[in-house]
């Protein structure tokens, strides 16, 4: 029978993961779920020994997200700031590999949020693929990590929007351990059909996935088709993480950028539960 492994991200309760949130590490296994998606805000006060030392304890399947920001932009046309996100992509790998994950998700090609106005250019597209291979064969020499880019919505990003560019951009690279991160919230926003986007992929190319509801509240409460999108990921043999993710209206940072203004739950521990609950029965109905 197959096995639909779903997670949980720690952004349901901290935006940035620090010292004061280990306890996060043992609760994702209490609650019931198999994997737990560690997202690293900032990697330079990362507590990455602790974080290591609690995942052995608690005994959790870990990965991890990670988003660049205006100063650590690769296809920044200032060449220091190319620099700087190739610094931060090797430093996340290390911690990566430091605290056993396998898996770098999350908008690791380009500044989460940051927009030209106008399509991506060529410029761009040379100058991502050139520090994503650098990060990637960096990768390679020191992990068994694989980078996964995750397409998002035309409101974060005019660089990757659908599962069809992000193959091209995984094959430009070359280095073989790039794959896509496909997200349910922005496939509903971006792509033709959920079946069709998963099975693009395939399981060469699929390497992560996010199980988000269309308003990213309570999965199982809106707009995605669950059945199609699991049975897709059936077909394609993809057997990794499933994780649900949100963000609190209450963040200083992340609300703003995923436009969050209203709450789904209560908290985002009830959202999590409660979608747990949901993606199971709907898992169990196929």
């Amino acid at each position: 029978m197959f096995h639909y492994k779903i997670g949980v991200d720690t952004f349901i309760w901290s935006e940035n993961f620090s010292e004061k949130d280990l306890w996060i590490i043992s609760k994702a296994k209490e609650l019931g779920f198999e994997a737990l998606d560690i997202a690293i805000a900032h990697p330079e006060t990362f507590p990455t020994k602790k974080v290591k030392q609690t995942i052995d304890e608690v005994g959790i399947e870990v990965v991890t997200s990670f988003t660049l920001n205006n100063n650590t932009n690769p296809i920044s046309p200032d060449p220091q700031i190319r620099k700087n996100a190739l610094a931060d992509m090797k430093l996340t790998i290390d911690i990566n590999r430091e605290i056993g994950s396998k898996i770098l998700g999350g908008v690791n090609y380009a500044s989460w949020g940051y927009l030209t106005k106008r399509p991506r250019t060529e410029q761009e597209w040379e100058w991502a693929v050139t520090n994503m291979r650098q990060a990637a064969e960096y990768a390679k020499e020191t992990s068994d990590v694989k980078i996964c880019v995750e397409p998002v919505n035309r409101f974060e990003t005019h660089f990757l929007n659908i599962a069809e560019d992000a193959i091209r951009f995984c094959d430009d690279v070359g280095t073989g351990n790039v794959r896509v991160h496909l997200d349910t919230f922005h496939m509903i926003r971006e792509e033709e059909s959920y079946s069709k986007a998963v099975e693009l992929c395939g399981k060469k190319y699929l390497g992560y996935v996010h199980v988000c509801e269309s308003n990213r509240g309570i999965p199982g409460t809106g707009l995605v088709p669950w059945q199609e999108f699991f049975r897709a990921i059936q077909k394609v043999g993809y057997n990794g993480p499933m994780v649900i993710e949100s963000f609190d209206p209450s963040f200083e940072e992340l609300s703003g950028n995923c436009a969050i203004w209203r709450k789904f739950a209560d908290s985002g521990e009830e959202l999590a539960v409660k979608g747990l609950a949901n993606l199971r029965r709907i898992i169990s109905e196929l």
